[in-house]
C-alpha cells in the first residue's frame, strides 16, 4: 500500500518536534499536525512562560537584599501588563521560532486538530491523510474537580493571560503546579492562600523536600491551609467565595481562583476508537497528575497496533518536557534510524521551582529504604544558611541530602531546597547516572566559597 508520509505525528510538542526533526533527518517524509501554537505545553502554557514568571518573582525580594549591601533601591513598582505582555511576545517569538526548524528539518506543518478515521488514516480540517507510521504526541492537559460553581476556576492554562494582577489569590492542589504558583504570584505581591486536601504538599518527593519547601512557603507569608477542600464556589461583590470543609474553616474570598489539582492525557477528539487503540488508567506515582485514561505503549513506544507510537505526557510514564524528547528521538532512531533502543526512565533529574527552589535526582529516603532495607542506608543531610543572606540578615535555608547504599557505597538519590537547587542537580544527576560512590563525591574537591561544595564535604 502507498502512503501520504512515512511517518505523521499528532501534536507539535516537546516530543512530537524532536522525533518529527529527527525522523526527517533520516529522510523520512513527515508531516505533523497541532491546532495551537507550536511549542506544546512546555513552550506556550509551561516551562518557558512559568520559569520566566519565577525570574520576575524573585526581584522584589532581591530589592529589599541589596540594601544589605550598601545599595539604595528607590521606589519599586510592579508593571503586570507589562510582565505578562514580554512574556507572551517571548513565548510566540519561541513557537515561530519552532516552526522555522520543522521548515528547515523538512516537516510539513498541517494546522489544525487531527483524529484518526482507521489505523492508517487521520483527517484534519476535513482532509484525509495516510501513513505508514503514526505517533501521538499530544500530551496533557489541567482538568477540574467537580465542585459547585467551580466554571469560576481558572487553571494554568489562563493564568498567563490574567488582565490584572490579583490582589489575593486562592489556589487549590499540593502538586508542583500549585506550589510553584502560589510562590510565583507570593513573590510578585498578591496576597496567596493555598488549600490542601492531606497534610503537606509535594506528595511523592522527598519528606525533607517537602517539609523544606513548606516551611520556606509558609516564612514568605504563603498561608497554606491542610487537610482541606474547596466544597463550594460562589460569585460574590467582593470577589469569588470559597466555602471550605470542616466546621471551624472560615470562607475565604479571592480575587482569582487556580485549580492545580491535576493533569490528564490530552486524548479527547483523537478518534483512538477508530485507531482500535488500548487505553490503560494512568498512575498517581507522578505528582499533579490524576487517574485518567493514558496511551498504554512498550518499552518503545509502541501501541497495541504495531505502526502506532505515542510519546510524552499522553502516555503517563514520566511526565517531563525533557522526558518526552528522549521518548520522540529514541522512537526516531528505533523505526528510521536503524538504531533500535529504548529510552531509559530511571535516574531522570527533576526540579521544583517554587521559592525556595527544589531539584532531585533519584530515589528518595523512602523509596531507597523500602528498596534496600534500613540497615543498608546511610543519610547524609546538611542544612544551613547561604553566605548570600548573611548581610541581608535574611534566615533563608538550603538543604542537602545524600542518599546512600552501604553495600555499595553508591549514591542512591540526591536532593536539594535552595538557590540554583536546579542548576546544581542537574551536575550530579551526571555523576549519579554514571554509579558515582559516596567516596568519588569525598574525593572531588569542592569549589569554595559555594553552596554546591557541600555535596562533596557532607561526612
Amino acid at each position: 500500500m502507498t502512503f501520504d508520509y512515512d511517518l505523521f505525528v499528532i501534536g507539535a510538542g516537546s516530543g512530537g518536534l524532536a522525533a518529527s526533526k529527527r525522523a526527517a533527518s533520516y529522510g523520512a517524509k513527515v508531516a505533523i499536525a497541532e491546532y495551537d501554537l507550536v511549542g506544546g505545553t512546555c513552550v506556550i502554557r509551561g516551562c518557558v512562560p512559568k520559569k520566566l514568571m519565577v525570574y520576575g518573582s524573585h526581584f522584589r525580594a532581591q530589592f529589599q537584599e541589596a540594601a544589605g549591601y550598601g545599595w539604595t533601591v528607590g521606589d519599586v513598582k510592579f508593571d503586570w501588563e507589562h510582565f505578562i505582555t514580554s512574556i507572551d511576545n517571548e513565548v510566540n517569538r519561541l513557537s515561530k521560532l519552532h516552526i522555522s526548524f520543522l521548515e528547515k528539518a523538512g516537516v510539513e506543518l498541517i494546522s489544525g486538530l487531527a483524529s484518526f478515521v482507521d489505523p492508517h488514516t487521520v483527517e484534519v480540517n476535513g482532509k484525509q491523510y495516510t501513513a505508514a507510521k503514526i505517533l501521538i504526541a499530544v500530551g496533557g492537559r489541567p482538568i477540574k474537580p467537580e465542585i459547585p460553581g467551580i466554571e469560576h476556576g481558572i487553571t494554568s492554562n489562563e493564568i498567563f493571560h490574567l488582565k490584572t494582577q490579583p490582589k489575593h489569590i486562592a489556589i487549590i492542589g499540593s502538586g508542583y503546579i500549585g506550589s510553584e504558583f502560589a510562590c510565583i504570584m507570593g513573590g510578585l505581591g498578591s496576597e496567596v492562600t493555598q488549600i490542601i486536601r492531606k497534610e503537606q504538599i509535594l506528595n511523592g518527593f522527598d519528606q525533607d523536600i517537602r517539609t523544606s519547601i513548606e516551611e520556606g512557603m509558609t516564612n514568605h507569608g504563603i498561608r497554606i491551609i491542610q487537610n482541606t477542600e474547596v466544597t463550594a464556589i460562589e460569585k460574590v461583590d467582593a470577589g469569588l467565595k470559597l466555602t471550605l470543609s470542616g466546621e471551624n474553616q472560615e470562607p475565604i474570598i479571592a480575587d482569582v481562583f487556580l485549580v492545580a489539582t491535576g493533569r490528564s492525557p490530552n486524548i479527547e477528539g483523537l478518534g483512538l476508537e477508530n485507531a482500535q487503540l488500548d487505553c490503560v488508567p494512568s498512575s498517581e506515582e507522578e505528582p499533579g497528575y490524576s487517574t485518567s485514561n493514558a496511551i498504554s505503549v512498550n518499552e518503545y513506544s509502541q501501541t497495541c497496533q504495531p505502526h502506532i507510537y505515542a510519546v510524552g505526557d499522553v502516555t503517563d510514564r514520566l511526565n517531563l518536557t525533557p522526558v518526552a524528547i528522549g521518548e520522540g528521538r529514541a522512537f526516531a532512531d528505533s523505526e528510521f534510524g536503524n538504531n533500535r533502543r529504548e529510552f531509559s526512565h530511571e535516574t531522570v533529574a527533576t526540579a521544583v521551582f517554587t521559592t525556595p527552589e527544589a531539584a532531585t535526582v533519584g530515589l528518595t529516603e523512602a523509596q531507597a529504604r523500602d528498596k534496600f532495607g534500613d540497615d543498608n542506608i546511610k543519610i547524609y543531610r546538611t542544612s544551613f544558611r547561604p553566605m548570600y543572606y548573611t548581610l541581608p540578615g535574611k534566615q533563608e535555608k538550603t538543604m542537602m541530602k545524600l542518599i546512600v547504599d552501604t553495600n555499595t557505597d553508591k549514591i542512591l538519590g540526591a536532593h536539594m531546597v535552595g538557590d540554583s537547587a536546579a542548576e546544581i542537580i542537574q551536575g550530579v544527576a551526571i555523576a549519579v547516572k554514571m554509579g558515582a560512590t559516596k567516596a568519588d563525591f569525598d574525593a572531588t574537591v569542592g569549589i569554595h566559597p559555594s553552596a554546591a561544595e557541600e555535596f562533596v564535604t557532607m561526612r
